[in-house]
């Protein structure tokens, strides 16, 4: 089983972002990935292979077996059963990351969030919050995606998991998204004084 000495990793930074469906999560992560040469960790799945994807750039694909066997060795940061598939983050290639002094990026809920937590403590964890319940709702329906009926179930999914963020006491900070240019900066001024921190 992979060491759980926070020394080994000491050098980089893990950094969680979490944050409801429709909050702006994934643009504000591509913008602190950018901005501070972060990598983000490629997740591990049992999903069927589509034709878009490439296996070890969008996921690691293996058998149920494969990802069972790494699980229960300890080998994953996180892991969860999704639709009946799997879905998890290695271990060693965040470690080796890490060690290089590297930032390494997770982008995931936050039941997957507490998973990291309580194995790499030291890790930076911010969720992104909307302005309002009713702005949230509103930008779900403003992406055109679907229907009343699914952005209802994603609103309702997103005020129980805005709700376990907060109850969690696993995150270090709260964006709250009200204009894109104000998160963004406001992630990446925390993310970097973490990151100088980590080096002095």
């Amino acid at each position: 089983m992979p060491s759980q000495d926070p020394t080994n990793a000491s050098a980089g930074l893990l950094l969680i972002i979490s944050g409801p469906s429709g909050v702006g999560k994934t643009t504000i992560t591509h913008h602190v990935e950018k901005r501070l040469n972060g990598i983000f960790s490629v997740s591990m799945t049992t999903r069927p292979m589509t034709a878009a994807d490439k296996d070890g750039y969008d996921y690691v694909f293996v058998d149920e077996e494969t990802f069972k066997a790494a699980a229960k060795r300890g080998d994953m940061l996180e892991w969860a059963e999704v639709f009946g598939n799997y879905y998890g983050t290695p271990r060693r290639p965040v470690d080796l990351a890490l060690a290089a002094g590297r930032l390494v990026i997770l982008e995931i809920d936050v039941a997957g969030a507490e998973q990291v937590k309580a194995n790499l403590p030291q890790s930076l964890a911010v969720f992104v919050l909307p302005p309002s319940e009713e702005e949230l709702l509103s930008r779900l329906r403003r992406r055109n995606r679907e229907g009343e009926a699914v952005i209802q179930r994603r609103f309702a999914k997103a005020k129980t998991e805005i709700a376990r963020a907060k109850a969690s006491g696993v995150y270090d900070h709260f964006i709250t998204n009200d204009t894109l240019e104000h998160a963004i900066e406001e992630a990446v001024s925390l993310v970097a004084a973490r990151l100088h921190a980590e080096k002095d």
